[in-house]
Formats: C-alpha cells, structure tokens, sequence
C-alpha cells in the first residue's frame, strides 16, 4: 500500500469505533461530524492528506484566465486541493486538461448541496475553455440505494437535464450513464484499474465489509476510470498524456486517492483535484440533506411558495432567542443557516459582508436576513427552471451522443 493511501485507509470497525466516539466520519456514503456535529475541516485536510487551496493559487487563477475568481473561491468553499498548481501549470504552457465530475441520480430532481460543484465546473469549463466529462452513475445508485436498473436509468436522464440547465457548452461536454457507456474503452480501464487494487485496500479504504455486495467491492474502478483519457477515444484519440481536473465535494476524495496510486502503473499522469465543503441542511450542519426528506433542502423544482415555507420554517437560526438576546449578544453567524446560504450563492460581496456586519452585531434580524436569502434563492430556482424548460429531448441525446470531439481541444 502506498503512503497516499496509507494516509486514508481506515478499517471499518476503526470507523464505526470513530463514529461511537464522536469522531468525525467522512466517506462518499456517508458524513458525520464530530461530537458537536460539525465537520471540522482542518483536521480533513490533515486526515486527507490534501493541500489548503492558498488565495495565491486564487489569484494566479485570475491572473491566467484573465476573470475575477468564483466566489466559491474567495470565500473559501473551495477549499483543498490535489496538485492543482500542475494543471495551472499545464495552461500557461498552453498544453491541454479536461475536466471529469459526476452525479448519483438518485432523486427526481437536485438540490441547491447537488448544484455546487456543478455550478464550480461550469465555470471552470468557460473561463478555460477547455472539455468536460460527466459520469451518471445510475449503476452506483443501484447497487447501493437498491434502484432498479429502469428508475436509476431514468433518474439519470431527468437529472442530465438539470445539470444542462447549469450552461455547459454542448461542444465541449460529454455526458454519459454507466450503464450506457460502459463498454469498449471504459471497460478495458475498469478492468485495469480492478487488477492493481486489493481486497484488503478496497477495503481499507472505502470501509466495505464481507456483508457488502460483491458490485460494491468493484465499483470504485468505474468511478476512477473517466480520470484517464484513454477512455475517451472520440475526445482525446489515442492520447495519454491530457491531465485531468475533479472538481468534487471532499468526500469523494477517496476514490481518487485510489486513482492516483494507480495512475503511473497505467501510464498516465495522476488526476488532480479541486474540493468543496458540503452544503448544509436546513436544519444546521448536524443534519442531513435527503432527497427522502423535503424539507431537509431547498430543491430546483420547488415553488417559489415551498421556498418560503422551508426557509421560513426550517433553515436554523444563530439570531438570539428572544429579541432584546439579539440586539445585544447579535446572531451567531457559525451556526446560522440563512448566513451560510448566502455565503453560497450571494454573488455581490459588498452587500454580503454588510449583512454579516449587521446581523452579526444584533442590527439585522433574523426574518430580515431570510427575507433576502428567500429572494435570492427564488430567483436562482427560478432562472434555473426556465432554463430546464429549454432542455428537450433531442438536447439530452446531444450532450450524451458519443460524437467525435477533438476540436474541444483547440484553444
């Protein structure tokens, strides 16, 4: 085992002993936070074994593209990284990487914690204009979520339309369902990538047990095998040497711990990464957004109505308990969830650290400050909507064809 992965390898009874003691447990199947319910975010790094994401690979992003940087990255919500200065360096000598992310569709439709990194990776796609690939893994959802195959196929393709809704160029994007594009190339990585992993790593480091299905212990190789160019030969030809940048949540970040050991023993170079902090629930970071639960998380087919109400109702409030706490102690903007919110998708800076001054030392209320996260995620939800209202069927068939795409590497 190498130390990448020795880094990350926990056995599951050391986790589930982890979880009963209050330790923080991350996993791509599972989030607990400490005893107090947060993730403590330095210690994942640690942990992890990933790099802080520094303002000055912030603002080289700026100086290279030429654009004012994401505010998911000035205010930290990116906030780690796996080698993401070799690929800026790859840019600026004009050499070429493409992008790989992915969603389980195991809901009819996302919530706002679903669209943050797929809004991240539009965004990285249009300012450096480079190819995109997104995995469907409606196998995953089956094998772990118990979906028959159909609904997880059509999960897929309803949520392929949401993730079109966020702007993707359909000439540099590929969209694909495991269980369609599995196959040919794909396959012949899977199986690769299957032959230089163990039982016992698998184990070590996904936290599976004999009591697992026998899929599950080999799933992980398909999640791991787009971060390598050969699987795509209508993109990238016969060429091995194209990195590749995962814009992720940091949960998923041990699979590609997996992948990156294996890399240099396929002859590819290791993917990088670029890694989000999780969205909260509306009930706090103790909570759990859950498509089985609609009032857990603002979703982007909610009325604007059901937008009201949930915030109203369920988003936790660091505002003091009564009003005369309030005005003198000022909300506890750590717990808030209407503050939190805004730090996500409020795009004007100045008026977003106005609202944190004033809420913060008692002079905003806390129906004030849901008043504008109300607006600014009806209007969000609503855009998003109209926007999925362009997304027909032929659209999808688009995005998802396996066409041949070598021009999306011309810069």
């Amino acid at each position: 085992m190498t130390a990448e992965e020795q880094q990350q390898a926990t056995p599951p009874a050391e986790e589930a002993a982890a979880a009963e003691s209050g330790e923080q447990v991350i996993t791509p199947w599972d989030v607990q936070g400490g005893a107090d319910g947060k993730v403590d975010y330095n210690k994942l790094i640690e942990q992890f074994g990933v790099s802080s994401l520094t303002q000055d690979l912030v603002q080289r992003i700026e100086r290279l593209t030429g654009r004012p940087a994401h505010p998911f990255l000035k205010r930290g919500i990116i906030f780690a990284h796996r080698d993401l200065h070799e690929i800026l360096d790859c840019y600026e000598r004009g050499e070429h990487f493409y992008l790989y992310t992915g969603r389980g569709p195991s809901s009819e439709a996302l919530h706002l914690g679903h669209l943050v990194p797929i809004m991240f990776t539009q965004w990285l796609q249009e300012v450096f204009d480079v190819p995109l690939v997104i995995q469907l893994t409606d196998d995953e959802k089956t094998l772990w979520r118990g979906l028959e195959q159909a609904e997880a196929r059509r999960l897929a393709r309803e949520n392929c339309k949401d993730i079109i809704a966020c702007g993707f160029d359909v000439n540099k994007t590929f969209i694909f369902s495991d269980f369609e594009y599995v196959g040919g190339a794909f396959y012949r990585h899977i199986i690769d990538i299957q032959r230089c992993v163990s039982m016992n790593q698998v184990r070590g480091i996904f936290g599976l047990t004999q009591d697992d299905n026998i899929g599950k212990i080999g799933f992980p190789a398909v999640q791991a095998a787009p971060s390598f160019p050969g699987v795509f030969p209508h993109i990238f030809g016969d060429r091995k040497d194209v990195r590749c940048l995962i814009p992720c949540a940091i949960d998923q970040d041990p699979y590609f711990r997996m992948t990156r050991d294996v890399a240099p023993r396929l002859g590819y170079q290791k993917p990088a990464l670029i890694e989000a902090r999780f969205f909260p629930a509306l009930q706090g970071e103790s909570g759990k957004m859950s498509a089985s639960d609609p009032n857990s998380a603002v979703f982007v087919n909610d009325s604007a109505r059901q937008i009201k109400d949930k915030i109203n109702k369920y988003a936790f409030s660091g505002g003091g308990a009564t009003l005369e706490e309030h005005r003198s102690r000022g909300a506890n903007l750590d717990i808030d969830v209407p503050w939190k919110y805004l730090n996500f998708f409020m795009e004007d800076d100045a008026k977003l650290a106005a609202i944190g001054r004033e809420y913060g030392a008692g002079r905003m209320l806390t129906g004030e400050v849901k008043a504008e996260l109300i607006a600014l995620l009806t209007d969000i939800v609503g855009r998003h909507q109209q926007a999925r209202t362009q997304v027909t069927e032929d659209i999808v068939d688009a995005f998802m064809a396996v066409r041949p795409m070598h021009s999306a590497l011309k810069r």
